[in-house]
């Protein structure tokens, strides 16, 4: 049995007419006034539902474009699960119109009432510039869905799926291989435990043609999430000075999004307490943080913690994993601290800190070692939307500052406090993020416990060996899962198992071969350090091949997937993939088990997959075009 299959339960799930839906957002939050009910955009003609400036909303009630003979090209078997849909529900004629937006559930057509899908608006800065409104160009929101097991809400969403008022000058449409790489990579680094949007199935159009860098396929993936409010939809907000909307979304985020103020990080404590201020799970000790720590904060600023928080850990697993979003826009930042958005994303190969996957990004701005400052550069603009709520501190929910906001006299005392709970916060991120990478990092190195010396004799020093001696990034860890402790004892043994960190294709350097055996020394006796003896490398081994995979959702795999569906195609090789990603951390697939089942896949296929990148499909770049 696979440790795949050791990990999942059986679960019956629901048929897509009775999985539970609602519609929350669009019953909590304002509406476009141009609609005041879905049945006055239901009634308007599909094709006079174009882009326009959107005041005082936070969405628009707009349904899906009809597609004539979509094709159901692949499903997700983890997404099915996770949603809490029947097995074998994807099979069914219900399920591939449902999938394409031609089958809206909870509407009815003869009332016009009931639930109605919609597209959110919202802004955002891109490449570190104001861009004004932006909003849902290309995604419509179905309704939302309540696992029953499990208890997690999901809001369902069609990308691709037509033209939307957000979508400014283009059409809502979506092309098939920016389509197969987001359907792919938000299952894969699922897998990998990062937190992600989802993708419960990618559908093509055969009879939609549109037009990117040429004329393309059209497709629509179907994908889902926690939420898909970002940080711009805060900065829209902020632009317009629209505080009494900022407050209602704030609510809605604290009370919906995160299940309460109550689940919220309690107030930090002055240092000198050495104590967490809520359960270890969800507390940052107050002596991690630099600097002093006021005693103002409102539960504003503690929502603003929790965003905050949620991000420093979504990028901390982006570094432990090489991963890189490629655009990592206000617009394309996470509320719920999610990885979202994938237009030039890509998995580091060899390792590079100044790579960039986008190849419009001339100045480096989201490349791999930017992505934590980026972040956190995005966090302040929503901290200087949240600022005046924050810095009003207990005085947050009295009726003149409700009813009548800032008075002049107060507004250089509120800019202070605010800007200090702002700085705290970077604090906090910085140690969040340290905490998490350390951890991560200590567990890819199959270490049990983390000291300080680690971090720059382990750690740093790898990378920069990985660095300079062009080693892939990701392979460094699985093969190093494999190492033997009693196989390094000896100089020659090290040497010996330092060639495996090298690429097949280029003879390395004697001196390569001794920087690597001379880490792997003080890898070796770290090891016995911190297992106690030298007795453990089965245990060992195991647990490092959990947590370093086998399989990444590489560029150069997902253009030869992307030329195999659209020139030659081949369906299969979608589920062969899907397959992979959904287990990275196998040794091998084809003849293995998964849900009781023998899988039949390509075993050489696989072997190529998992093995050196071609030299022409390493570090690839694309555009953010789909």
């Amino acid at each position: 049995m696979s440790s795949s299959q050791a990990r999942q339960s059986p679960y019956t799930g629901s048929t897509m007419q009775d999985l539970p839906k609602s519609w929350r957002f669009t019953e909590a939050l304002p509406h476009d006034p141009k609609f005041p009910t879905p049945a006055d955009s239901h009634k308007t003609p599909r094709d006079e539902i174009t882009p326009r400036h959107v005041q005082k909303a936070l969405f628009t009630w707009v349904r899906p474009e009809t597609q004539e003979e979509p094709e159901l090209l692949a499903t997700s078997a983890a997404s099915l699960r996770d949603l809490g849909i029947k097995a074998g529900e994807e099979k069914t004629e219900d399920f591939r119109q449902f999938v394409a937006g031609n089958k809206l559930y909870g509407w009815d057509e003869d009332k016009l009432e009931g639930g109605y899908p919609w597209a959110q608006c919202y802004g955002g800065y891109q490449f570190g510039q104001w861009a004004g409104q932006l909003g849902d160009g290309r995604a419509i929101s179905l309704f939302e869905t309540t696992n029953k097991e499990t208890g997690i809400r999901y809001e369902l969403q069609l990308k691709g799926a037509g033209m939307t008022p957000y979508s400014r000058f283009a059409d809502g449409k979506a092309v098939l291989r920016s389509s197969i790489r987001e359907f792919v990579v938000s299952e894969a680094l699922n897998a990998l435990g990062i937190k992600t949007t989802r993708a419960l199935s990618l559908t093509l159009l055969p009879k939609s043609k549109v037009f990117r860098e040429g004329l393309e396929p059209g497709a629509i993936v179907l994908r889902y999430a926690q939420s898909w409010l970002r940080l711009g939809t805060f900065d829209l907000l902020r632009a317009r000075g629209d505080r009494q909307l900022i407050r209602e979304l704030s609510t809605y985020v604290a009370e919906d999004v995160f299940d309460g103020w109550d689940k919220l990080p309690g107030r930090l404590e002055a240092p000198e307490s050495d104590q967490y201020v809520e359960e270890p799970r969800r507390g940052v000790a107050a002596d991690a943080l630099e600097g002093p720590v006021e005693t103002v904060e409102n539960r504003f600023t503690r929502l603003y913690r929790e965003i905050v928080r949620r991000n420093a850990a979504t990028v901390a697993h982006w570094q432990a994993y090489g991963f890189m979003n490629g655009v990592l826009n206000t617009d394309n930042t996470s509320i719920y601290g999610l990885s979202m958005d994938y237009g030039p994303f890509a998995f580091m190969d060899n390792f590079d800190p100044s790579y960039t996957p986008n190849h419009d990004d001339g100045m480096l701005r989201y490349a791999y070692r930017n992505q934590p400052t980026i972040i956190w550069w995005n966090l302040v603009r929503l901290g200087e939307a949240l600022g005046e709520m924050m810095g009003a501190g207990s005085a947050v929910d009295s009726k003149s500052y409700i009813e009548d906001g800032v008075q002049k006299d107060e507004e250089a005392e509120i800019i202070s406090r605010a800007e200090t709970l702002i700085t705290q916060a970077g604090n906090e991120f910085k140690a969040t993020f340290l905490g998490e990478y350390k951890k991560l990092m200590t567990a890819r190195l199959g270490l049990v416990t983390f000291k300080e010396s680690d971090f720059e004799e382990l750690c740093s020093e790898a990378l920069d060996a990985m660095e300079s001696l062009e080693l892939d990034f990701n392979h460094f860890f699985r093969r190093l899962s494999a190492v033997k402790v009693a196989d390094i004892t000896t100089l020659e043994g090290r040497k010996d198992a330092a060639k495996v960190f090298f690429h097949n294709s280029k003879t390395p350097t004697q001196d390569g071969i001794s920087r690597i055996a001379d880490w792997l020394e003080k890898w070796r006796l770290r090891i016995i350090e911190d297992h106690s003896s030298d007795s453990q490398d089965g245990a060992r081994i195991q647990a490092m091949k959990k947590v370093n995979p086998n399989f990444v959702a590489r560029g150069w795999i997902l253009d030869e997937i992307i030329r195999r569906v659209e020139k030659e195609d081949d369906r299969e090789v979608l589920d062969r993939l899907m397959h992979m990603a959904l287990h990275p951390f196998e040794d091998e697939w084809t003849g293995q088990q998964f849900n009781g089942e023998v899988w039949q896949g390509d075993a050489a296929e696989e072997q190529r997959w998992v093995g050196d990148v071609p030299k022409a499909g390493q570090s690839l770049q694309c555009s953010c075009s789909s």
